[in-house]
């Protein structure tokens, strides 16, 4: 049992970090909405310019950046997203942002399990 007022994280998955520039586009607009700073078979981090709004519900493109064994880059997969929170960055102008990951088809999640068990 946890004492009050401390928080228990939440994260039960384990993240990996995204090597470069891992780009994230939303796939109704066409258009970026920012890079990839972590993810897991759960959720990710993005680091954006825009605060996103509370309990915003996405469905996004996530281009992986090859890492390890991998030579080339990965098929990219799409998730559904929803925030679940977000905050300044240290850096000027940056928006960190939470999400966890809704949807997801059988084909994709295959493919982040493989991307994520790569060295």
């Amino acid at each position: 049992m946890n004492p009050p007022n401390v928080p228990v994280n939440q994260r039960r998955a384990p993240r990996k970090r995204a090597p470069g520039n891992a780009i994230v586009t939303d796939v109704i607009r066409g258009e970026p909405i920012g890079h990839l700073g972590n993810l897991s078979s759960t959720g990710m981090l993005l680091i954006t310019s825009h605060a996103p709004r509370s309990e915003a519900l996405y469905q996004v493109r996530i281009d992986l950046p090859a890492t390890g064994r991998a030579l080339v880059q990965s098929q990219p997969i799409e998730v559904g997203i929803q925030e679940q929170w977000h905050e300044h960055a240290a850096s000027s102008g940056q928006i960190w942002a939470g999400y966890r990951i809704i949807a997801i088809t059988d084909i994709d999640a295959a493919r982040l399990e493989s991307w994520l068990a790569q060295a």
